[in-house]
């Protein structure tokens, strides 16, 4: 007789608005997965207020026991003079460096009832679907030295060092190239574009030599162009539908996606992934901030979580069908009107997801 394991999702509602959201996309799998086992804990600076810590060890320990982890957003100004090891942010980045999740996705797809609401042109962004490829768990963020110091002559100088191995460019370059062979485009840039800034940093160099020679080994079948990170940023806002998959490293997959973001109307939009190898579990989260400004009033946008939970069953639960369900009735939503006030409406959290919810 086979049994069959129940999975288990934990959730970490964080800060400012993220529990507000974060309970939407709870509704949601309630809903469609009801087998799914739910599990909550304390993440960033609500833990650091009960337990001194924004990341307990034995938080740690159950996100490695779960199939996926559910964030909200961390983080406020509340905690801005709190030493940085401590800071809310601080569990974010050593969530993503303990559990090795080195690949960031970032879906920038625009609904066809939001193009109107984008920053550019209706006609430059309807159809727009991009996906970004972030390196997550290197680069300048985890880099050593990392210090300010005062010089001799009484000035300071902050140090963040930026540091890539090739192993580590070239797994994240793999997931790129595996993701775009699952995504047929007929546009100029229709298989990777990667970027950095190989002109005039030498890492950048190395990332631009070890993608193009994976490329070569290994994935040959897929078109593979080099960009700069400046030149990508100016091409993302005067033609973005150019682009398939956009593979940069830590810094600059960061300022890209959120520039990216954007463009689809709202930052409250977008979920993310974030994976690393098999029997790793993903880690997923809104790529919009805390928001402390409208915590607590109910008038964040849940999309951006909701389809984050879309993201976790697709990538992580093996529920391609429960994703789909989602990522429909998003869409149908908001070609019926629903709208919350980031874009351009007046409903409040849970009304925004009740819509969604009438259409699984």
């Amino acid at each position: 007789m086979t049994t069959t394991k129940t999975q288990t999702l934990l959730l970490l509602p964080g800060d400012g608005i993220g529990p507000e959201v974060t309970e939407e996309a709870r509704r949601v799998a309630a809903h469609l997965a009801p087998d799914l086992r739910i599990e909550e804990a304390f993440f960033g600076g609500v833990s650091y207020d009960n337990f001194g810590v924004p990341l307990t060890d034995e938080v740690m320990a159950r996100a490695r026991k779960a199939d996926a982890i559910l964030m909200g957003a961390v983080g406020g100004p509340k905690w801005d003079n709190v030493p940085r090891d401590k800071r809310p942010e601080a569990a974010l980045l050593s969530m993503r460096k303990n559990l090795d999740v080195y690949a960031n996705l970032r879906p920038a797809f625009c609904f066809p009832a939001l193009a109107g609401a984008s920053a550019l042109k209706t006609e430059l962004v309807e159809g727009l679907d991009i996906l970004i490829v972030r390196e997550l768990t290197s680069g300048v963020y985890f880099g050593q030295p990392k210090t300010i110091e005062t010089l001799p002559n009484g000035e300071r100088r902050g140090i963040d060092t930026q540091v890539y191995t090739t192993s580590e460019i070239r797994r994240v370059a793999a997931r790129a190239f595996e993701l775009a062979r699952g995504r047929t485009r007929t546009s100029r840039f229709a298989g990777v574009l990667s970027c950095e800034k190989s002109n005039v940093m030498d890492s950048g160099l190395l990332w631009r030599q070890e993608v193009t020679k994976l490329h070569q080994e290994r994935y040959s079948d897929v078109k593979l162009d080099h960009m700069l990170a400046d030149a990508a940023a100016m091409h993302l806002v005067k033609a973005p539908k150019d682009i398939n998959v956009l593979l940069a490293d830590n810094l600059f997959g960061d300022i890209l996606s959120d520039e990216a973001s954007m463009l689809t109307g709202s930052i409250g939009m977008l979920p993310s992934a974030s994976l690393g190898d098999p029997g790793v579990p993903g880690l997923y989260e809104p790529v919009h901030g805390s928001a402390p400004d409208i915590a607590g009033k109910g008038v964040a946008n849940p999309i951006a979580a909701i389809l984050s939970l879309e993201m976790v069953m697709r990538w992580s639960l093996g529920r391609a069908d429960v994703a789909d369900n989602i990522f429909a009735a998003v869409g149908k939503a908001l070609d019926g009107g629903a709208r919350t006030a980031d874009i351009g409406g007046s409903m409040s959290t849970r009304q925004m997801a009740d819509a969604i919810l009438n259409h699984l």
